[in-house]
Protein backbone atom coordinates (compact mmCIF):
# COMPACT_ATOMS: atom_id res chain seq x y z
CA UNK A 1 0.00 0.00 0.00
CA UNK A 2 3.16 2.59 0.81
CA UNK A 3 4.23 1.33 -2.70
CA UNK A 4 1.33 2.12 -4.14
CA UNK A 5 0.89 5.79 -2.33
CA UNK A 6 4.24 6.86 -3.25
CA UNK A 7 4.30 6.02 -6.79
CA UNK A 8 0.46 7.99 -6.88
CA UNK A 9 2.09 11.36 -5.34
CA UNK A 10 5.20 10.67 -7.71
CA UNK A 11 2.80 10.59 -10.24
CA UNK A 12 1.42 13.80 -9.42
CA UNK A 13 3.99 16.08 -8.40
CA UNK A 14 5.91 15.28 -12.03
CA UNK A 15 2.01 15.90 -13.90
CA UNK A 16 2.19 19.13 -11.85
CA UNK A 17 5.76 20.04 -12.86
CA UNK A 18 4.33 19.77 -16.36
CA UNK A 19 1.37 21.44 -15.95
CA UNK A 20 3.11 24.07 -14.30
CA UNK A 21 5.05 25.18 -17.22
CA UNK A 22 2.67 24.18 -20.32
CA UNK A 23 4.03 26.27 -22.90
CA UNK A 24 7.39 24.55 -22.77
CA UNK A 25 5.72 21.14 -21.93
CA UNK A 26 3.33 21.94 -25.18
CA UNK A 27 6.89 22.50 -27.46
CA UNK A 28 8.54 19.77 -26.11
CA UNK A 29 5.55 17.13 -27.09
CA UNK A 30 5.06 18.80 -30.43
CA UNK A 31 8.71 18.05 -31.26
CA UNK A 32 8.80 14.58 -29.91
CA UNK A 33 5.42 14.44 -31.92
CA UNK A 34 7.17 15.80 -35.70
CA UNK A 35 10.08 13.54 -34.82
CA UNK A 36 7.95 10.53 -34.31
CA UNK A 37 5.64 11.07 -37.04
CA UNK A 38 8.83 11.59 -39.80
CA UNK A 39 9.94 7.93 -38.40
CA UNK A 40 6.64 6.46 -38.78
CA UNK A 41 5.60 7.83 -42.31
CA UNK A 42 9.31 7.42 -43.87
CA UNK A 43 9.29 3.82 -42.28
CA UNK A 44 6.24 3.12 -43.58
CA UNK A 45 7.10 4.54 -46.66
CA UNK A 46 10.55 2.59 -47.57
CA UNK A 47 8.84 -0.70 -46.37
CA UNK A 48 6.07 0.13 -49.01
CA UNK A 49 8.27 1.14 -51.54
CA UNK A 50 10.56 -2.13 -50.53
CA UNK A 51 7.43 -4.47 -50.82
CA UNK A 52 6.53 -3.00 -54.18
CA UNK A 53 10.10 -3.70 -55.57
CA UNK A 54 10.30 -7.14 -54.43
CA UNK A 55 6.41 -7.68 -55.24
CA UNK A 56 7.17 -6.42 -58.93
CA UNK A 57 10.79 -8.64 -59.22
CA UNK A 58 9.13 -12.07 -57.44
CA UNK A 59 5.92 -11.67 -59.18
CA UNK A 60 7.55 -12.70 -62.12
CA UNK A 61 10.28 -15.33 -61.13
CA UNK A 62 10.39 -18.07 -58.86
CA UNK A 63 12.34 -17.88 -55.43
CA UNK A 64 14.42 -20.63 -55.80
CA UNK A 65 15.41 -22.26 -59.33
CA UNK A 66 16.64 -26.00 -59.21
CA UNK A 67 18.83 -26.90 -63.01
CA UNK A 68 20.47 -29.34 -63.72
CA UNK A 69 24.38 -29.54 -63.07
CA UNK A 70 26.16 -27.59 -66.26
CA UNK A 71 28.30 -30.30 -68.48
CA UNK A 72 32.09 -29.02 -69.06
CA UNK A 73 35.28 -30.43 -70.74
CA UNK A 74 38.65 -31.23 -69.67
CA UNK A 75 40.80 -33.03 -71.32
CA UNK A 76 43.46 -35.16 -69.07
CA UNK A 77 46.61 -35.64 -70.96
CA UNK A 78 48.42 -38.94 -69.93
CA UNK A 79 51.66 -40.98 -72.09
CA UNK A 80 50.10 -41.82 -75.49
CA UNK A 81 46.56 -41.84 -74.34
CA UNK A 82 44.36 -38.53 -73.96
CA UNK A 83 41.39 -38.90 -72.22
CA UNK A 84 37.66 -36.64 -72.35
CA UNK A 85 36.24 -35.97 -68.71
CA UNK A 86 33.73 -33.60 -67.70
CA UNK A 87 34.92 -30.82 -65.86
CA UNK A 88 35.15 -27.42 -67.73
CA UNK A 89 32.72 -25.12 -69.49
CA UNK A 90 30.96 -26.10 -73.08
CA UNK A 91 27.82 -25.69 -74.81
CA UNK A 92 24.90 -26.46 -72.76
CA UNK A 93 22.25 -28.86 -74.97
CA UNK A 94 18.69 -29.03 -73.26
CA UNK A 95 18.57 -31.28 -71.52
CA UNK A 96 16.11 -32.57 -68.42
CA UNK A 97 16.72 -33.45 -65.05
CA UNK A 98 17.17 -36.67 -64.30
CA UNK A 99 14.72 -39.01 -62.39
CA UNK A 100 12.96 -35.28 -61.77
CA UNK A 101 10.01 -36.94 -60.32
CA UNK A 102 11.69 -38.27 -57.22
CA UNK A 103 13.40 -34.98 -56.62
CA UNK A 104 9.64 -33.61 -56.65
CA UNK A 105 8.44 -35.60 -54.36
CA UNK A 106 11.83 -35.09 -52.25
CA UNK A 107 11.34 -30.75 -52.44
CA UNK A 108 7.50 -31.19 -52.00
CA UNK A 109 8.51 -32.74 -48.41
CA UNK A 110 10.14 -29.20 -46.85
CA UNK A 111 8.94 -27.77 -44.48
CA UNK A 112 10.42 -24.16 -45.53
CA UNK A 113 8.90 -24.90 -49.37
CA UNK A 114 5.35 -23.42 -49.73
CA UNK A 115 5.32 -24.57 -53.98
CA UNK A 116 6.72 -26.58 -55.76
CA UNK A 117 6.14 -26.84 -59.58
CA UNK A 118 8.54 -28.64 -62.68
CA UNK A 119 8.67 -27.02 -65.97
CA UNK A 120 10.02 -27.04 -69.28
CA UNK A 121 11.38 -24.26 -71.28
CA UNK A 122 13.14 -23.84 -74.65
CA UNK A 123 13.37 -22.01 -77.68
CA UNK A 124 11.11 -21.88 -80.83
CA UNK A 125 9.39 -19.91 -83.45
CA UNK A 126 6.48 -18.41 -83.25
CA UNK A 127 4.43 -17.64 -86.89
CA UNK A 128 1.37 -16.19 -88.04
CA UNK A 129 0.87 -15.71 -91.43
CA UNK A 130 4.34 -13.68 -92.68
CA UNK A 131 4.39 -12.64 -89.03
CA UNK A 132 7.26 -14.86 -87.12
CA UNK A 133 8.88 -14.04 -83.65
CA UNK A 134 10.85 -15.89 -81.45
CA UNK A 135 9.68 -16.97 -78.90
CA UNK A 136 10.41 -19.28 -75.27
CA UNK A 137 7.65 -22.03 -74.78
CA UNK A 138 6.90 -22.37 -71.12
CA UNK A 139 5.46 -26.05 -70.30
CA UNK A 140 3.68 -26.47 -67.28
CA UNK A 141 1.34 -27.66 -64.58
CA UNK A 142 -1.03 -24.97 -64.29
CA UNK A 143 -2.19 -25.69 -60.40
CA UNK A 144 1.50 -26.10 -59.71
CA UNK A 145 2.64 -23.22 -61.92
CA UNK A 146 0.11 -20.59 -60.51
CA UNK A 147 1.26 -21.07 -57.23
CA UNK A 148 4.42 -19.65 -57.88
CA UNK A 149 3.45 -17.22 -60.37
CA UNK A 150 -0.20 -16.17 -60.69
CA UNK A 151 -0.22 -15.21 -64.15
CA UNK A 152 -4.08 -15.33 -64.23
CA UNK A 153 -3.87 -12.35 -61.79
CA UNK A 154 -1.95 -10.65 -65.02
CA UNK A 155 -4.28 -11.58 -67.47
CA UNK A 156 -5.84 -8.72 -69.70
CA UNK A 157 -8.10 -10.95 -71.88
CA UNK A 158 -9.31 -14.47 -71.74
CA UNK A 159 -8.73 -17.03 -69.23
CA UNK A 160 -5.73 -18.79 -67.78
CA UNK A 161 -6.30 -22.02 -69.88
CA UNK A 162 -2.90 -24.05 -70.48
CA UNK A 163 -3.84 -27.77 -71.65
CA UNK A 164 -3.02 -29.35 -74.87
CA UNK A 165 -3.98 -27.13 -78.01
CA UNK A 166 -4.25 -24.17 -76.25
CA UNK A 167 -1.56 -21.69 -75.20
CA UNK A 168 -1.62 -18.43 -73.03
CA UNK A 169 0.97 -15.64 -74.73
CA UNK A 170 2.11 -12.00 -73.61
CA UNK A 171 0.83 -8.05 -74.72
CA UNK A 172 3.82 -7.78 -76.84
CA UNK A 173 3.46 -10.76 -78.83
CA UNK A 174 0.26 -10.60 -78.81
CA UNK A 175 0.56 -7.08 -80.65
CA UNK A 176 3.78 -8.35 -82.82
CA UNK A 177 1.70 -10.84 -84.32
CA UNK A 178 -1.73 -9.56 -84.54
CA UNK A 179 -3.06 -12.19 -81.99
CA UNK A 180 -6.56 -12.02 -80.00
CA UNK A 181 -8.27 -14.37 -78.30
CA UNK A 182 -9.46 -17.25 -80.37
CA UNK A 183 -6.64 -17.29 -82.87
CA UNK A 184 -4.82 -19.58 -83.98
CA UNK A 185 -0.97 -19.32 -83.52
CA UNK A 186 1.61 -21.82 -85.39
CA UNK A 187 4.83 -22.89 -83.20
CA UNK A 188 8.05 -24.30 -84.65
CA UNK A 189 10.26 -25.94 -82.42
CA UNK A 190 12.63 -27.58 -85.51
CA UNK A 191 12.58 -30.46 -88.07
CA UNK A 192 8.85 -32.30 -87.83
CA UNK A 193 8.49 -30.59 -84.35
CA UNK A 194 5.57 -28.26 -85.10
CA UNK A 195 2.05 -27.59 -83.56
CA UNK A 196 -0.54 -25.09 -84.04
CA UNK A 197 -2.71 -23.93 -81.07
CA UNK A 198 -5.21 -21.63 -80.01
CA UNK A 199 -4.71 -18.66 -77.81
CA UNK A 200 -6.98 -18.50 -74.78
CA UNK A 201 -5.19 -15.52 -73.04
CA UNK A 202 -3.31 -12.74 -72.71
CA UNK A 203 -1.25 -11.55 -69.83
CA UNK A 204 1.12 -8.46 -69.26
CA UNK A 205 4.05 -9.23 -66.56
CA UNK A 206 4.96 -5.80 -66.90
CA UNK A 207 8.47 -7.13 -68.42
CA UNK A 208 8.93 -6.55 -71.89
CA UNK A 209 11.30 -9.19 -72.12
CA UNK A 210 8.14 -11.67 -71.02
CA UNK A 211 5.47 -10.13 -72.11
CA UNK A 212 6.94 -10.43 -75.98
CA UNK A 213 8.30 -13.95 -75.62
CA UNK A 214 6.48 -16.25 -72.79
CA UNK A 215 4.22 -18.58 -74.40
CA UNK A 216 2.40 -20.86 -71.99
CA UNK A 217 1.66 -24.27 -72.94
CA UNK A 218 0.82 -27.49 -71.64
CA UNK A 219 4.02 -29.54 -69.64
CA UNK A 220 3.25 -32.52 -72.75
CA UNK A 221 2.96 -30.62 -75.50
CA UNK A 222 6.90 -28.39 -74.95
CA UNK A 223 7.96 -32.33 -74.32
CA UNK A 224 6.92 -33.24 -77.60
CA UNK A 225 7.70 -30.27 -79.47
CA UNK A 226 11.19 -29.42 -77.52
CA UNK A 227 11.68 -33.47 -78.41
CA UNK A 228 12.48 -34.35 -74.52
CA UNK A 229 9.59 -36.82 -73.80
CA UNK A 230 9.07 -37.26 -69.71
CA UNK A 231 11.64 -34.32 -68.89
CA UNK A 232 11.72 -31.34 -67.50
CA UNK A 233 14.42 -28.32 -67.79
CA UNK A 234 14.00 -26.89 -64.37
CA UNK A 235 11.98 -27.04 -61.18
CA UNK A 236 10.90 -23.51 -59.72
CA UNK A 237 9.93 -23.22 -55.95
CA UNK A 238 8.38 -21.03 -53.36
CA UNK A 239 9.21 -20.46 -50.32
CA UNK A 240 8.12 -18.93 -46.87
CA UNK A 241 10.62 -16.87 -45.90
CA UNK A 242 12.01 -14.71 -49.39
CA UNK A 243 15.47 -13.41 -47.90
CA UNK A 244 16.48 -17.15 -46.99
CA UNK A 245 16.65 -18.03 -50.52
CA UNK A 246 20.44 -18.43 -50.69
CA UNK A 247 20.57 -20.29 -47.67
CA UNK A 248 18.09 -22.62 -48.98
CA UNK A 249 19.66 -22.70 -52.12
CA UNK A 250 22.38 -24.33 -51.14
CA UNK A 251 21.14 -26.64 -48.71
CA UNK A 252 18.62 -28.02 -52.14
CA UNK A 253 22.00 -28.39 -53.76
CA UNK A 254 23.50 -30.34 -51.12
CA UNK A 255 20.50 -32.37 -50.74
CA UNK A 256 19.57 -33.16 -55.12
CA UNK A 257 23.11 -32.84 -56.02
CA UNK A 258 21.76 -30.50 -58.91
CA UNK A 259 22.19 -26.77 -59.39
CA UNK A 260 19.90 -24.44 -57.14
CA UNK A 261 19.86 -20.76 -58.16
CA UNK A 262 18.09 -18.21 -55.81
CA UNK A 263 16.51 -14.85 -57.34
CA UNK A 264 19.26 -13.39 -54.86
CA UNK A 265 22.05 -14.07 -56.75
CA UNK A 266 20.10 -13.38 -59.67
CA UNK A 267 19.13 -9.49 -58.62
CA UNK A 268 22.47 -8.13 -56.90
CA UNK A 269 21.68 -4.85 -57.70
CA UNK A 270 18.28 -5.20 -56.25
CA UNK A 271 19.04 -6.20 -52.79
CA UNK A 272 21.94 -3.42 -52.94
CA UNK A 273 19.05 -0.85 -53.40
CA UNK A 274 16.95 -2.70 -50.36
CA UNK A 275 20.09 -2.40 -48.16
CA UNK A 276 20.68 1.24 -49.10
CA UNK A 277 16.96 2.17 -48.54
CA UNK A 278 16.87 0.33 -44.87
CA UNK A 279 20.50 1.68 -44.16
CA UNK A 280 19.35 5.48 -45.02
CA UNK A 281 16.17 4.71 -42.81
CA UNK A 282 18.05 3.67 -39.73
CA UNK A 283 20.11 6.84 -39.86
CA UNK A 284 16.70 9.00 -40.43
CA UNK A 285 15.69 7.31 -37.39
CA UNK A 286 18.79 8.03 -35.68
CA UNK A 287 19.10 11.72 -35.68
CA UNK A 288 15.75 12.09 -35.06
CA UNK A 289 16.03 10.11 -32.02
CA UNK A 290 19.39 11.88 -30.88
CA UNK A 291 17.24 15.76 -31.92
CA UNK A 292 14.51 14.26 -29.62
CA UNK A 293 16.81 13.33 -26.77
CA UNK A 294 18.40 16.65 -26.60
CA UNK A 295 15.49 17.97 -26.79
CA UNK A 296 13.92 16.13 -23.88
CA UNK A 297 17.32 16.80 -21.99
CA UNK A 298 17.22 20.12 -22.13
CA UNK A 299 13.50 21.12 -21.02
CA UNK A 300 14.28 18.54 -17.98
CA UNK A 301 17.45 20.25 -16.92
CA UNK A 302 15.62 23.78 -17.53
CA UNK A 303 13.25 21.93 -15.33
CA UNK A 304 15.19 21.08 -12.17
CA UNK A 305 16.75 24.63 -12.03
CA UNK A 306 13.27 26.33 -11.90
CA UNK A 307 12.17 23.39 -9.49
CA UNK A 308 15.10 23.41 -6.83
CA UNK A 309 12.85 25.17 -3.67
CA UNK A 310 10.54 22.66 -4.92
CA UNK A 311 13.04 20.03 -4.67
CA UNK A 312 14.23 21.43 -1.38
CA UNK A 313 11.00 21.37 0.20
CA UNK A 314 10.15 17.61 -0.96
CA UNK A 315 13.81 16.53 0.40
CA UNK A 316 13.51 18.22 3.75
CA UNK A 317 9.98 16.58 3.87
CA UNK A 318 11.56 13.32 4.17
CA UNK A 319 11.33 12.83 0.42
CA UNK A 320 14.31 10.24 -0.56
CA UNK A 321 16.91 11.09 -3.23
CA UNK A 322 15.26 7.86 -5.22
CA UNK A 323 11.81 9.56 -4.89
CA UNK A 324 13.14 12.92 -6.58
CA UNK A 325 15.43 10.99 -9.17
CA UNK A 326 12.06 9.11 -10.15
CA UNK A 327 9.79 12.43 -10.19
CA UNK A 328 12.28 13.83 -13.10
CA UNK A 329 12.35 10.39 -14.76
CA UNK A 330 9.10 10.51 -14.86
CA UNK A 331 8.16 13.57 -16.45
CA UNK A 332 10.86 12.71 -19.75
CA UNK A 333 8.79 9.42 -19.41
CA UNK A 334 5.44 11.25 -19.98
CA UNK A 335 6.60 13.76 -22.72
CA UNK A 336 8.17 11.24 -24.92
CA UNK A 337 5.04 8.69 -24.12
CA UNK A 338 2.92 12.20 -24.91
CA UNK A 339 4.56 13.49 -27.81
CA UNK A 340 5.04 9.97 -29.87
CA UNK A 341 1.54 8.71 -29.19
CA UNK A 342 0.61 11.77 -31.13
CA UNK A 343 3.61 11.67 -33.66
CA UNK A 344 2.98 8.18 -34.34
CA UNK A 345 -1.01 8.79 -34.99
CA UNK A 346 -0.21 11.33 -37.32
CA UNK A 347 2.60 9.53 -39.17
CA UNK A 348 -0.14 6.94 -39.69
CA UNK A 349 -2.25 9.66 -41.15
CA UNK A 350 0.02 10.83 -43.09
CA UNK A 351 0.36 7.08 -44.98
CA UNK A 352 -3.60 7.35 -45.41
CA UNK A 353 -3.26 10.41 -47.25
CA UNK A 354 -0.57 9.50 -49.17
CA UNK A 355 -2.46 6.73 -50.11
CA UNK A 356 -5.60 8.47 -51.13
CA UNK A 357 -4.49 11.39 -52.94
CA UNK A 358 -0.28 10.93 -52.96
CA UNK A 359 1.01 9.99 -56.68
CA UNK A 360 -0.42 6.16 -56.62
CA UNK A 361 3.00 4.48 -57.76
CA UNK A 362 3.00 1.98 -55.37
CA UNK A 363 1.03 1.66 -52.80
CA UNK A 364 1.93 2.18 -48.57
CA UNK A 365 0.80 -0.87 -46.22
CA UNK A 366 -1.01 0.43 -43.02
CA UNK A 367 1.37 -1.34 -40.53
CA UNK A 368 -0.25 -0.06 -37.42
CA UNK A 369 3.38 -2.40 -35.35
CA UNK A 370 4.68 0.88 -36.15
CA UNK A 371 3.05 2.88 -33.34
CA UNK A 372 4.20 0.94 -30.65
CA UNK A 373 7.48 0.68 -31.58
CA UNK A 374 7.76 4.37 -32.16
CA UNK A 375 6.18 5.07 -28.62
CA UNK A 376 8.44 2.74 -26.90
CA UNK A 377 11.60 3.95 -28.27
CA UNK A 378 10.49 8.06 -27.64
CA UNK A 379 9.50 6.80 -24.00
CA UNK A 380 12.40 4.92 -23.57
CA UNK A 381 14.58 7.73 -25.02
CA UNK A 382 12.75 10.29 -22.92
CA UNK A 383 13.47 8.21 -19.81
CA UNK A 384 17.20 8.21 -20.93
CA UNK A 385 17.20 11.74 -21.38
CA UNK A 386 16.19 13.18 -18.27
CA UNK A 387 18.25 10.55 -16.40
CA UNK A 388 21.39 13.52 -15.94
CA UNK A 389 18.94 16.48 -15.25
CA UNK A 390 17.14 14.20 -12.58
CA UNK A 391 20.17 12.72 -11.13
CA UNK A 392 21.23 16.44 -10.52
CA UNK A 393 18.33 17.25 -9.07
CA UNK A 394 18.34 14.09 -6.62
CA UNK A 395 21.72 15.38 -5.10
CA UNK A 396 20.44 18.77 -4.17
CA UNK A 397 21.11 19.68 -0.48
CA UNK A 398 17.65 20.55 0.86
CA UNK A 399 19.12 23.47 3.08
CA UNK A 400 20.82 25.14 0.22
CA UNK A 401 18.09 23.86 -2.45
CA UNK A 402 15.28 26.28 -0.15
CA UNK A 403 17.52 29.11 -0.23
CA UNK A 404 17.39 29.29 -4.44
CA UNK A 405 15.37 32.18 -5.41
Amino acid sequence: MRLFDSLWIEWRIALRFLLDSRLQTALIIVGIAVGSAVVVFITALVNGLQDNLIDRTLGTQAHVRVLPPDEVNQIVREPGVITLVLDTPREQPLRSIINWQAVLATLDQQADIRAVSPLISGPALARRGQARASVALIGIVPERYERIISVSDDLIAGEFRVEAGYAVIGTELARELGLGIGDKLRIDAGVERQAVVRVTGIFELGVRELDSRYVYLDLKQVQTLLDLPGGVTQIDLAIDKIFEASRVSERLTRLTGLEAESWMEKNRELLNALESQTLSTQIVRLFVAISVAFGIASVMAVSVVQRTREIGILRAMGSPRQQILRIFLLQGGLVGLTGSSIGGAIGLGLVVVFNEFGPGLFYIPLDFSLLPSAVAIATLTGILSAALPARRGATYDPAVAIRYV
